[in-house]
């Protein structure tokens, strides 16, 4: 199955991202968590492909991304490595897996890459986990950076509210950017941050930087496959948009399926042996 704006059939690496930040073509990125999803997301044509740790959230069910564990991503990311062919898929490292220290850091971020086969991983934060960015990428793991709203960092916050909009937190993502870019990061994501702020740091950067919620004039989108589906009906942030509703639908398929059962519609003649 061909994809819809799919130019070029390669596989998608971290070089041919920086490539498509130079010449201008947009990145698109949506998480995926499961090997059905996963070939359906990368046939249709997706640049990247997260396993984003907000499987925390829409495959388990917490309501924060901090409870899922080291193995629960793992498993997650081999099965979607399962499913894509052309895509660039990144793992997100859950919380509390790299925080700790460096090295603690590099040894999960090893077995993450030996155990699922994934492409890169991406990590929260700045200046206050570089030391462990550099470690990764000295063993040779490709890193994704993530500044703005980092889910891990709710409690800290106490908000999933905007971030950066003043003048002090604003110059530190700046600066924490261009400390990630320094250090050898691919790219970098921002959520949910004044579209002007992320328009300067893109136009910063010789990296891609990838949006959610960060306005039009980054270099990439990214958003969470549930709620891009309708799946999620209660979660509508401003920055989202409906390209379906699978909830509609879905609900319709199997309330149907419930009935045709119950009257005894389900298997028909022409659906048994």
């Amino acid at each position: 199955m061909g994809g819809y704006l799919v130019e070029d059939a390669r596989k998608v690496t971290t070089h041919r991202l920086i490539e498509m930040k130079q010449q201008g073509k947009k990145i698109a990125m949506l998480t995926a968590y499961d090997y059905t999803m996963a070939r359906i997301v990368d046939g249709a044509g997706m640049d990247v492909i997260l396993i984003g740790d907000s499987a925390s959230n829409v495959m388990a069910g917490n309501a924060t991304t901090l409870p899922i564990t080291l193995d629960q991503m793992i498993y997650h990311a081999r099965s979607v490595m399962h499913g894509v062919q052309r895509a660039l898929v990144v793992c997100d490292m859950p919380f509390g897996s790299y925080q700790v220290n460096p090295t603690e850091g590099v040894a999960n971020a090893v077995r993450i890459m030996k155990e699922s086969g994934c492409d890169a991983l991406k990590l929260e934060g700045g200046v206050e986990i570089i030391d462990t960015v550099r470690a990764i990428l000295a063993a040779g793991i490709p890193v994704m950076g993530h500044l703005g709203l980092t889910p891990q960092s709710i409690n800290k916050f106490g908000t999933y509210a905007v971030r950066a909009r003043e003048e002090a937190e604003a110059e530190k993502l700046v600066a924490d950017a261009r400390l990630l870019e320094q250090a050898g990061c691919f790219a970098l994501v921002l959520e949910k941050i004044p579209a002007d702020l992320a328009a300067r740091v893109a136009s910063g950067l010789s990296i891609p930087v990838i949006g959610i919620g960060a306005g039009n004039r980054v270099d990439g989108q990214v958003l969470v496959i549930q709620d891009m589906l309708g799946m999620n009906q209660g979660f509508s942030p401003k920055f989202l948009r409906r390209y379906a509703d699978l909830h509609t639908v879905m609900t319709d398929a199997i309330g149907q399926y419930v009935t045709d059962v119950k009257r005894s519609d389900f298997p028909n003649e022409r659906e048994q042996y």
